[in-house]
């Protein structure tokens, strides 16, 4: 439980940054980028692997690129979802799923989900 708060504070950390560094990207305050963290991280256990599937034929013939651009447009959508959250267009909204995701591996590597104890 401890490990999945850390990840939760560590991408809305990421969150937080991407957006201050990205033009188009525009966040009220951390709090907002907590909120942000939960809705993509639900947006991309529920949603991400149904809209895989059903471009599973765009995705094999851009040899897997066109996984960004679903990355990107589920940023996008919490854009919509989460108020005090704005992604002005496709470009930032690439931009930002991209950054995020690459911060997000980096917190994986450093941020065991677990201890081989079972605890943090």
């Amino acid at each position: 439980m401890v490990g999945i708060l850390l990840r939760l504070l560590a991408n809305a950390l990421i969150i937080f940054f991407v957006a201050r560094m990205v033009r188009g990207i525009e966040i009220r305050g951390f709090a907002t980028a907590i909120a942000v963290a939960v809705v993509l991280g639900l947006f991309n256990a529920l949603l991400r692997p149904l809209l895989i599937f059903l471009t599973l034929p765009i995705t094999v013939l851009t040899l897997g690129l066109f996984i960004f651009v679903l990355n990107a447009l589920l940023f996008w959508l919490v854009s919509a979802v989460v108020p005090g959250f704005v992604v002005e267009g496709f470009f930032p909204a690439l931009m930002g799923a991209f950054l995020v995701s690459l911060g997000s591996l980096l917190v994986s590597l450093l941020l065991p989900f677990s201890s081989p104890e079972g605890r943090l």
